[in-house]
């Protein structure tokens, strides 16, 4: 007991450690900033993209999926903002502003993958063009993916109608199964957590090297999000400090919060690697119990 408390403090001492030594709140709010910076941009990209797809109901997925999990308080302001910018009409596919907001929400990419790398304690080898396509790249597969959820969340209302005509005794229960803005938006949280830490940054993880820094990060987003919408409601009069700008400034501090958990689920990831506490585990844990006492090497006397 004694020594899986010692590794324990090990690994949590030598996560803090290293964050603070890379300058990891310093990292954390250049995520902040450039995740919104990105969401804009992004939003702009996807919407133009979606309504060539076919998708027309994007923009209110997107920003269900995207928001859904964030305090009202927070997200609120924000939202609507984003939908004022929605409302504008674009050109088409091909244009410089709607290439120029893809470039721009890789900015947001980008600057999870610095972050990681650093957490993950692994030197960038590949050229800054491919980890750029990269980024690009991701970008465009969550666009496709928000997406193919709106187009899917169209037929899901006329599936559920259907299936209430045929089992009414389980109207109640098809709702909460259905009930996409819920499970949806954790859903899709909880996959790109782990895309984002198995291959964004570089070198090569397993699934089961990043779970603990994906569950822990996903367990203090919640707290986090609780915490801080409570001190908002209570404490907080940002209006008296920044005044116009204080929606701007307490999603900026939001985003901060959310960053620093991010990089420190990352640094746990890594001390854990680091102090092989997954083999220790397996090897004391998992091989003991199957081990046989040894033989007595007086047993045969007498016989």
């Amino acid at each position: 007991m004694l020594r899986i408390f010692r590794i324990f403090y090990d690994v949590v001492y030598d996560a803090i450690y290293h964050f603070l030594e890379d300058d990891g709140f310093a990292m954390a709010s250049h995520v902040a900033l450039s995740s919104l910076l990105a969401v804009f941009p992004f939003l702009i990209f996807g919407t133009t993209l979606a309504n060539f797809l076919g998708a027309d109901q994007f923009s209110d997925r997107a920003i269900h999926l995207i928001f859904d999990t964030w305090p009202e308080a927070i997200a609120k302001p924000l939202v609507d903002q984003v939908i004022q910018v929605l409302t504008v009409p674009r050109g088409g596919l091909l244009t410089i502003s709607v290439l120029a907001a893809a470039y721009f929400a890789s900015n947001g990419v980008e600057a999870l993958r610095i972050s990681l790398n650093r957490a993950y304690r692994v030197q960038e080898t590949r050229p800054w063009y491919i980890t750029r396509l990269a980024s690009l790249g991701y970008v465009l597969i969550a666009v496709v993916i928000f997406a193919a959820v709106s187009i899917l969340l169209v037929a899901v209302p006329l599936a559920l109608d259907y299936a209430r005509r045929w089992f009414p005794l389980f109207a109640d229960t098809l709702d909460v199964v259905f009930s996409w803005r819920v499970y949806g938006t954790l859903f899709m949280l909880t996959v790109g957590l782990f895309v984002v830490h198995l291959w964004l940054p570089a070198g090569r993880r397993r699934v089961f090297d990043v779970l603990p820094g994906v569950l822990m990060t996903l367990l203090l987003w919640l707290i986090g999000a609780l915490i801080f919408a409570y001190y908002l409601a209570t404490f907080a009069n940002y209006t008296a400090t920044y005044a116009g700008l204080a929606s701007v400034m307490i999603v900026l501090i939001f985003l901060y919060m959310i960053g620093v958990i991010f990089i420190i689920g990352a640094e746990i990831n890594a001390a854990l690697l680091k102090f092989r506490v997954r083999a220790i585990f397996k090897h004391n844990f998992l091989s003991g119990q199957g081990k046989t006492s040894k033989p007595d090497k007086f047993a045969d006397i007498g016989r």
